[in-house]
């Protein structure tokens, strides 16, 4: 019989899923951000040479966790572009569930899941591993590759953040989407949001846009909306943004 998990279940399972890896171990997920408990439990399973596939959608990981991946040779990445489900299984037992492989949605997250073993319910796992094996099929694989931090660019950035901090105006500010802001600038919505992602001001997670401490120092404010969460921004900022 399968058993309904709430936010601290899922996270417990799957961690107890992946420690329980006897062979094959299949991570299902669009956004990866690995907590550091789930790299320790994959990083054992590794050097004990198991079989450790990863499914995700967004290929565009942090540095940290590309040249985590990049070190651990042993495990195969695919990219698949339509994967929204979030599954995780061995061949003994599944979660599959709203969360994602992110470390913000374990902590921060309202989640729930469906927990299913093999021996309790042999169809209903069958069904899940088969779907799971499907999205394996259809999936590109890929070797993730070590990337650099431009120091230069960081900088660059700190130093514009600075900036913007020390301007009187933006607390007085009319504020404005990003949208607005590619209308006022003549950028595209694209750039200005790649500007505002550069300069660590915010962040996507699955549809939302979410600003960081820093953004919100500078003035960033979240709002929901028809298709989400975005971010108001003052308008003084698009001065920078074109510099």
């Amino acid at each position: 019989m399968a058993k309904f998990l709430d936010t601290t279940g899922v996270s417990y399972h799957l961690e107890q899923l992946i420690k329980n890896t006897e062979d094959q171990l299949i991570l299902i997920s669009p956004y990866l951000q690995f907590h550091k408990r789930v790299k320790d439990n994959l990083e054992h399973l590794h050097i004990r040479k198991k079989d450790i596939r990863i499914i995700y959608r967004e290929n565009k990981l942090q540095v940290e966790e590309s040249n985590w991946l990049e070190s651990q040779i042993g495990i195969r990445t695919s990219l698949c572009n339509s994967l929204h489900a979030k599954c995780y299984l061995n061949k003994k037992e599944a979660i599959v569930t709203s969360m994602n492989l992110y470390s913000f949605s374990q902590q921060n997250n309202d989640e729930m899941g469906i927990y299913v073993t093999k021996e309790a319910d042999e169809e209903l796992y069958n069904d899940i591993r088969k779907e799971a094996e499907r999205l394996l099929t259809i999936s590109e694989e890929i070797r993730v590759s070590v990337k650099k931090v431009d120091k230069n660019i960081e900088r660059q950035s700190e130093k514009t953040i600075s900036k913007i901090a020390l301007s009187k105006n933006t607390s007085n500010s009319k504020l404005l989407t990003t949208k607005e802001l590619s209308q006022l600038t003549g950028l595209s919505s694209r750039k200005v949001n790649k500007w505002f992602s550069d300069k660590k001001l915010m962040y996507k997670k699955d549809d939302d846009w979410i600003t960081t401490k820093q953004g919100k120092e500078i003035g960033g404010i979240e709002k929901s909306g028809q298709y989400g969460k975005f971010v108001v921004w003052p308008e003084d900022i698009s001065e920078h943004i074109i510099e």
